[in-house]
């Protein structure tokens, strides 16, 4: 028996835990000699002095790494039991199997220290009670966890030098092959290679990868995709696929390598998310090492697209993709006062809403304000700086629209030529199997079938699409010389159905970088647009309110009316004059003539007085002059004559309701209004 000078009775009579791991399911399937080892400890345990029945084995963290505790339940058990005093002795082969964290192995010497619980490995036993022991255990975690990271850090270095050399053997995406000497090529099959570029040409133009799923969904067409065994097979296609091929710098011809970095939750977590790293934080780029579909060039112009594609333009500085709002400058509105982004509100109208610090402070809402008349400024400023560009610009739609067909067109050519290929392959196969053999036979059956069904659904579609699809209709002669004048001629194609909302969006984001509003006073917004460049217009814009009272030009354009019908200026001709001299009506850009002959019979100002009845009569009163000194509005006395409650006499010279000047009739009113009288009668004198 092998025993040693710190092994007591009082240690025999408790457990004996031989605490068993290797790092990974791997090792646990491959090492096979370590695992042996690991096990034979047990015998270990008995020469020590240990009983076999008091010997126990815990094995519960095969296959987990010995960096955290949190996710080894079989190194939890084993603190609890020598918590509870029921351990003698730990025996492990290394150290290193039992943590190779200090943080963990500190805690645990602790532990068996106070317990006085030992701990063995294949040199020796140790007891953590003693300067001795500590001491050398605490050398042995600490190089334990030393040993992980010189690994670590050892293959890290390995991989990295070899990536700078561009030589890391990586996954390649579909599209590209790796030869057997090493040469990556494009893939020989050219379907593969021209939806590949499809999916480009197609982004490029229409700059949304959403546009690119509906096209592909629209003719039918399959995505190459990665099989199981790296084979190509051709799926429905899916946004995330899309935005895959989209992001993937391989198509660009570069070798990349460091593109995410891994960040834990916590400490203590064992789950993990991977985070992207902006192109310029990638840790290694070596351009032009694969065969390219796109250059570089390209590829950072779409990655740009994509960012600014991004749907948080409320929150973040992105635009977004022009959407078929009727709001024109969405996504490029900034509030003046406080600098938030603005979104969109389409309720009662388009109105731009700056609600930012009600959503974070829960404070008012910051501006409130309609959408056209800033979106008719903005278009009126973008036309001015446009005047003097000339395009073809019908010519180049037309040839963009042929193009996009033409890919697609070839694409479907493709994709049935795949699917008659295939079935005829299948039909090769079925005809060559022995008939009496039907196990064989009738599954050779089956795929011939399906890939009959499915040449006979893509045929049907192309027919039905040859048949249904309309072509692309010749404009009128005025039309295709107003598009080879587009600066000049594109006002009038504005108010045209012509140009969808999406598509006068992408215009105005040609030339527009932001759009910056500030309310000033309740009539008024202050414009300023920023261009591409660094150049800036500003402008008032007129907004519409409900009543003079809230027009500022209110009293000036008051004053400036009574004024003119002083000099015998007739409506029409102080309406002309005052909207020359920059003054408006509350809902209009101009001054109305409505809007005069208000304001002139506010002040009694009348063109024909003799045409007018009298305000005042003898003896009597009119309704407006009884509803002032009741204290109630017109409504509410001609409501009760209509009704029969209220019965009044008539002026026999101009027919119009009186009451008799006396005040008996306001009394009887106001008992009438207070309900203690259901009816009054005014038809004959009191």
């Amino acid at each position: 028996m092998t025993t040693s000078e710190l092994i007591t009775p009082q240690h025999l009579t408790r457990k004996a835990l031989i605490y068993i791991r290797q790092s990974s399911p791997h090792q646990v399937l491959s090492n096979h000699e370590s695992r042996r080892l690991q096990y034979a400890l047990r015998e270990r345990a008995v020469e020590l002095g240990w009983r076999a029945a008091e010997v126990e084995v815990i094995d519960a963290d095969q296959g987990l790494s010995g960096a955290a505790v949190p996710h080894r339940e079989g190194f939890k058990d084993l603190l609890a039991r020598v918590t509870l005093g029921e351990v003698g002795i730990i025996l492990s082969l290394e150290v290193q199997r039992l943590s190779r964290n200090c943080s963990d192995w500190y805690p645990l010497l602790d532990l068996c220290g106070y317990k006085h619980c030992l701990i063995a490995d294949r040199d020796g036993v140790y007891d953590p009670g003693t300067p001795n022991g500590r001491l050398l255990l605490g050398l042995k975690g600490q190089l334990s966890e030393m040993e992980l990271y010189t690994l670590r850090a050892r293959l890290t270095a390995g991989l990295l030098n070899k990536a700078q050399r561009g030589e890391l053997t990586q996954g390649l995406p579909v599209g590209l092959v790796r030869e057997a000497d090493g040469v990556v090529r494009k893939h020989p099959n050219l379907e593969v290679q021209q939806r590949l570029e499809l999916v480009y040409t197609t982004f490029l133009q229409w700059h949304s990868a959403s546009k690119v799923l509906q096209l592909f969904h629209t003719h039918q067409l399959g995505l190459p995709r990665r099989g199981r065994f790296g084979e190509v097979v051709w799926k429905a296609p899916t946004l995330s696929a899309i935005l895959g091929i989209l992001k993937n710098p391989a198509y660009a011809g570069a070798f990349v390598y460091g593109r995410t970095c891994t960040q834990r939750m916590s400490a203590q977590s064992r789950r993990a998310s991977h985070k992207h790293l902006p192109v310029a934080q990638w840790r290694v780029r070596i351009n032009d090492k694969y065969p390219a579909y796109i250059s570089w060039e390209t590829y950072e112009q779409i990655r740009a697209l994509l960012q600014d594609n991004y749907a948080e333009y409320d929150r973040t500085k992105t635009r977004g993709i022009p959407r078929p709002g009727a709001a024109l400058v969405q996504g490029l509105v900034y509030c003046g006062a406080c600098g938030h982004k603005m979104v969109i509100q389409y309720k009662c109208g388009a109105h731009y809403l700056c609600n930012q610090l009600r959503q974070h402070y829960g404070g008012p809402i910051c501006q409130y304000i309609p959408a056209a008349p800033v979106d008719a400024r903005v278009v009126e400023a973008f036309f001015a700086a446009l005047s003097a560009v000339e395009l073809n610009a019908y010519a180049q739609a037309v040839a963009a629209h042929q193009q996009g067909e033409a890919a697609a067109e070839r694409a479907r050519t493709q994709q049935l030529q795949r699917l008659r290929y295939q079935a005829a392959l299948a039909q090769r196969q079925f005809e060559q199997v022995d008939p009496a053999n039907r196990l064989v036979a009738a599954e050779l059956e089956r795929r011939w079938e399906s890939a009959l069904r499915d040449l006979q659904q893509a045929e049907e579609a192309a027919q039905s699409r040859a048949q249904t699809q309309p072509g692309l209709t010749a404009l009128p002669a005025e039309l295709r010389q107003a598009f080879t004048a587009l600066g000049q001629q594109l006002p009038s194609l504005w108010q045209t159905p012509v140009l969808s909302h999406p598509q006068k969006k992408a215009f105005l984001r040609c030339l527009l970088e932001k759009v910056v509003i500030h309310r000033v006073g309740r009539d008024c917004v202050h414009l300023r647009i920023i261009w591409r460049g660094g150049a800036d217009t500003t402008a008032e814009i007129p907004l519409p309110v409900g009543s003079l009272a809230a027009l500022s030009t209110g009293p000036e354009l008051e004053r400036r009316v009574l004024a003119l019908h002083a000099a015998g200026k007739t409506d029409q001709e102080i309406a002309v004059a005052l909207t020359a001299a920059g003054l408006r009506s509350p809902l209009r850009q101009q001054v109305m003539a409505a809007t005069v002959k208000k304001l002139r019979l506010k002040h009694r100002r009348l063109i024909v007085p003799h045409q007018s009845h009298p305000r005042y009569l003898p003896g009597v009163l009119t309704i407006p002059q009884i509803a002032q000194r009741l204290g109630v509005s017109t409504y509410w006395l001609y409501y009760r004559i209509n009704t029969g409650r209220l019965q009044v006499q008539r002026d026999p010279r101009t027919g119009r309701a009186v009451f008799p000047d006396h005040p008996r009739t306001l009394e009887l009113l106001t008992h009438l209004r207070a309900g203690r009288l259901p009816r009054v009668s005014f038809a004959k004198e009191e």
